[in-house]
């Protein structure tokens, strides 16, 4: 019956991430958490279920040229090294996962927070980022995306959240001019080996439980596809925000209570 319960739980995130484009990791760690699972569990099968769900959507932008690689190579320069590190750190500086749990779940609100902020406030963010647009992709700002991928290397790597929504959010200030759709390909081209490398951290720390990541995957793979196709019947302008308030309450949970 648990099995069941977790097919259900991946089908209603992927029918979510499918409608919104925006969500998986961020919902899917704390119904984990709802679950009962412990923290290092649900962020570590969280980042194997982001990466493998993420790749097919690599292999569909790779083939329609929607990916900048340069940018996405900039951004993995930074976060890739700071996921090994972090895992480092967590396993020299604390014995066990125990001890280490509250950093866990203090990240992971914190990123909840973050994500719902940039749903909610996007717009303002960008007319606040616009007034300088980098335009010549050839000539991006290499150190900034450097730090901005360290810094999601780190909190991907605690909390398994941010590597979609953030990501997304620093390329569109950066490159408001550049197509959406490579938007969405470059965040994706860096936020596979991201959370796949974060995956390898977790794996190594033994917070990985495949039999749930499976049960995870059988729901929701279909039910991406299927609410891909609900976008037109129903506006992400009305489910953006409805998520984006729902993240900020379970973020302010773990962040703060």
């Amino acid at each position: 019956m648990e099995i069941i319960l977790f097919v259900m739980a991946g089908a209603a995130v992927g029918l979510i991430v499918g409608m919104t484009g925006v969500g998986g990791g961020a919902l899917m760690t704390p119904i984990l958490l709802l679950f009962g699972f412990p923290p290092h569990i649900a962020i570590g099968t969280d980042l194997w279920y982001a990466a493998l769900t993420k790749s097919t959507g690599l292999y569909s932008h790779h083939k329609m040229d929607n990916v900048r690689w340069r940018i996405a190579i900039s951004m993995a320069a930074g976060s890739l090294p700071a996921a090994i590190l972090t895992g480092v750190a967590l396993t020299f500086w604390f014995g066990s996962s125990e001890a280490y749990s509250h950093i866990l779940t203090t990240a992971l609100g914190f990123m909840l927070i973050l994500t719902a902020t940039v749903i909610l406030f996007k717009k303002k963010l960008a007319l606040v980022f616009f007034t300088n647009p980098i335009t010549d992709t050839e000539h991006h700002p290499t150190f900034k995306l450097w730090l901005v991928g360290s810094i999601l290397g780190v909190l991907v790597t605690l909390s398994s959240v941010g590597a979609g929504a953030i990501g997304t959010a620093v390329l569109l200030l950066l490159y408001p001019k550049i197509l959406p759709s490579h938007i969405v390909g470059t965040d994706i081209a860096h936020a596979v080996p991201l959370t796949l490398v974060a995956g390898f951290v977790h794996l190594h720390l033994g917070n990985v439980d495949f039999t749930l990541l499976g049960s995870l995957l059988i729901g929701s793979i279909p039910a991406i596809h299927f609410g891909s196709k609900l976008t037109k019947r129903i506006p992400t302008t009305v489910l953006q925000p409805i998520l984006a308030w729902f993240l900020l309450g379970l973020g302010l949970k773990y962040a703060v209570f």
